[in-house]
Order: structure tokens, then C-alpha cells, then sequence
């Protein structure tokens, strides 16, 4: 079901007019996102006519612009991700880790975003993986799956990293499945050490080697000297990982993957308003109790545009990442070994399954629509029909 306020409402509305006041200011990028999602199921897109084989009732429909950053197109893109990732599920505890970069570098990563983030994952994952590996902690090698977020909740500029890992590993022998505390996985102190050292070297090395580029008011970090200079608070600074209790069970993992790895800056649902005084839409402020954690924010249209391209991502940046057990084509003997030092019986493989559907049924019997004819944007249909009965009539 539609929901009252859009995304792209608030685009359609004030986006001419964004859009001409920041001319020369919105990369390619944002202007195909901001496109997008102001033509997703618009008579800009193509279009076709559905009806149903049981009663007959008739739609008009449009496509759907499938840009990953559109906040209508995640569901279907989530579900068929997450029907691949079914079967790489154990039946151990999972657990959800959150590594987070500090103000200071999070500018220097809007400005560079692919190859910073890209060093995010990096020194994240070889974190987890260096740790888990060692034998004062787990002494196994895990599996991660990791998705990059890049805002908060009031939509502000937030990058960070949450990883989904089991509770447990295969030992560096190989012989036997070690598990993790069943409500503690890895200190996240020494986390935290590993990640400041392995991310700041990384990032100091590619200052030195020009791939850092800075402009307005942090173009003089183009300066090694100032650059340095601009990191030496956090290079004392704590950095925070944080790591969630277990999950309850493989279900709940799946649950939440579910919402969570297609997410985009700023759902549909959360919107209240859009009027004269600007965007109203609710967010969580982290700084208060948990029983008053949920306010509602204004911004300007112009604002909240802003806010919501901040998060356009580069071309071809992959933001889901796996890693360990779970990584590239030895995921499945990997997870295949898992399951046999875990005494579990791998499944058989099955027939593919028929493709799941996907349009939504009739809203008047629940029946099954069939797309009875197609036509080009901005178009509508040949004829449109008069009653139900002459699209029974004429239903394929």
C-alpha cells in the first residue's frame, strides 16, 4: 500500500528548484539518484495494465526505477537477497557488530568517499578477523557479513560499518568448531585499538600516495603536515565498536537482515508532513532515555533534500560485503565444514524454486493479476476498458 507522503513527493515538489540552486554542485551520481526516484512508478517510466483472472478488476501501473538508493524499490531487491542467504545461516548464535568512524575522519570520508569507505571495510573486517583469529581470544576463523550505513537517524553524515557474525568459528586446524561465549564474542576495547591503528595507517598512506582529495574549508589537509595535525586528537581518542547481545536464533537473524541490509537514509514510513514550514519526520536521538528516544524533526525541503543525497553512494561501490567463512567461492565448502563439525547434516540440493510473486494481488478478491498490455513513458493505455467483464474477455 501506498504510503500518504513519499520520498518522492518531496522530490517531485521542491526538486526543480533544488536542483537549479545547486547547479554545478550535485555530481552525476546525485542528479541520477534524485531522477530516479522522482520518476520510480511515474508515467515518466514505462507502464503496463493489470488485471485480475478472477474478478476482473483492472490497474494501471508503472515500473519501478530500481535505483538502490530508492526508498520504494529495497523491498523486492531484500527479500531475493535474503532468500540467498538462507542457506548460509548455522544453527549457532549471531551477533551484531557496529564499528564506527570519529567526526574528524567521517569528513574527510564525504569527501572521499569510495576509497575511504572501501579502507573502512578493510580495516574492519581484517579486525575482526585478526582478533577472532587470535588464541587469547576465540582462536578460529569466522564469518562475516558486512553492510555500510552512512547516516544516523536524523539523516546526518554517519558512516559506519554493522557486521552480522556467528557466534563461533572453525578452529586454524581445521578439526573442530569453536564457540564463542554465548553472550560475548570478542573484547571490544581491543577491537577498537586494532581498528584506530589499521584504519589511520591506511588512510596516512593514502595521503602520502595523492589518492585523497579535499576542497573548501579542508583543503588545506592537502598539506601532510596539516592532515597529521587534523588526526592527532583521534589518534588517542577511543574509538567505538559496539557489539549487540546474540540474536535469538537463526529466524531472528533473518528478521533482521530483512530490514536492515537494504535500508536506505530515510524511509517512507518515517515521513509526517510536507508543507509550508518544510519535511517533519520522526527519528530516534540516541542521547536520551530509551522511553523518550523517538522526536520529530523539520527541515527546510531544501534541507532535507540535501540531507538525503549526502548518502548517494559511488558508482559500482558494493555496500554489502562478505568476508572470512563467508567470503567469495569458498563460502560453500566453508559453510559446508561448519555444518559437519557442527554435527549438522548439510541439505540436499533441491530444484530451483518457482519464481516467487511478486506483484501484489487484487485488492478486491486476492486473486492473481496478469499484465494484459504495455505501453512507453509518458503514454497511456490503447483502450482503456469500460467494466471487468471486457478484461476477462480480452485476459491472456
Amino acid at each position: 500500500m501506498r504510503a500518504s507522503l513519499e520520498v518522492a513527493d518531496i522530490f517531485r515538489a521542491a526538486g526543480p528548484a533544488y536542483r537549479a540552486t545547486h547547479e554545478g554542485h550535485l555530481s552525476l551520481a546525485q542528479l541520477k539518484v534524485k531522477s530516479a526516484v522522482e520518476q520510480c512508478r511515474a508515467a515518466a517510466l514505462v507502464g503496463h495494465v493489470e488485471a485480475c483472472e478472477d474478478c476482473g478488476h483492472w490497474r494501471i501501473a508503472y515500473n519501478s526505477c530500481r535505483n538502490r538508493h530508492c526508498p520504494k524499490c529495497q523491498g523486492a531487491a531484500a527479500r531475493t537477497w535474503l532468500a540467498e542467504r538462507e542457506a548460509d545461516l548455522l544453527p549457532v548464535g549471531y551477533f551484531h557488530v557496529v564499528f564506527t568512524l570519529p567526526a574528524e575522519v567521517a569528513a574527510i570520508a564525504f569527501q572521499n568517499k569510495a576509497v575511504v569507505y572501501d579502507r573502512l571495510f578493510r580495516a574492519a573486517s581484517e579486525t575482526m578477523l585478526t582478533i577472532a583469529a587470535d588464541p587469547k581470544h576465540l582462536g578460529a576463523r569466522i564469518g562475516i557479513t558486512a553492510v555500510l550505513h552512512t547516516w544516523g537517524s536524523a539523516i546526518v553524515h554517519h558512516p559506519h560499518v554493522n557486521m552480522i557474525v556467528p557466534g563461533g568459528g572453525i578452529s586454524l586446524d581445521g578439526t573442530r568448531w569453536i564457540s564463542s561465549h554465548p553472550a560475548f564474542l570478542l573484547p571490544v576495547r581491543v577491537l577498537g585499538k586494532l581498528f584506530r591503528r589499521l584504519f589511520l595507517t591506511r588512510l596516512i598512506t593514502l595521503h602520502d600516495a595523492g589518492r585523497l582529495a579535499f576542497f573548501g574549508s579542508m583543503s588545506q589537509l592537502a598539506n601532510r603536515r596539516a592532515f597529521l595535525r587534523h588526526l592527532k586528537p583521534v589518534r588517542s581518542k577511543r574509538w567505538v565498536v559496539y557489539a549487540k547481545p546474540p540474536f535469538a536464533g537463526p529466524q531472528a537473524v533473518l528478521a533482521y537482515l530483512a530490514r536492515y541490509t537494504h535500508k536506505v537514509a530515510i524511509s517512507n514510513r518515517r515521513l509526517i508532513r510536507f508543507d509550508e514550514n518544510g519535511v517533519s519526520f520522526r527519528y530516534k536521538d540516541y542521547r536520551r532515555d530509551s522511553t523518550d528516544r523517538q522526536q520529530v524533526m523539520t527541515l527546510t525541503a531544501d534541507e532535507f533534500i540535501r540531507s538525503f543525497l549526502l548518502h548517494v553512494l559511488p558508482r559500482g561501490f558494493h555496500r554489502i560485503r562478505h568476508y572470512g567463512l563467508l567470503a567469495g567461492t569458498s563460502r560453500k565448502a566453508s559453510l559446508d565444514h561448519a555444518r559437519e563439525l557442527l554435527s549438522v547434516a548439510s541439505e540436499l540440493e533441491k530444484d530451483a524454486p518457482e519464481p516467487a510473486e511478486t506483484r501484489p494481488p487484487c485488492p478486491c478478491c486476492g486473486g492473481h493479476m496478469v499484465i494484459i498490455e504495455t505501453f512507453a513513458r509518458w503514454q497511456q493505455p490503447r483502450a482503456p476498458p469500460h467494466c471487468a467483464a471486457s478484461y476477462r474477455e480480452t485476459a491472456p
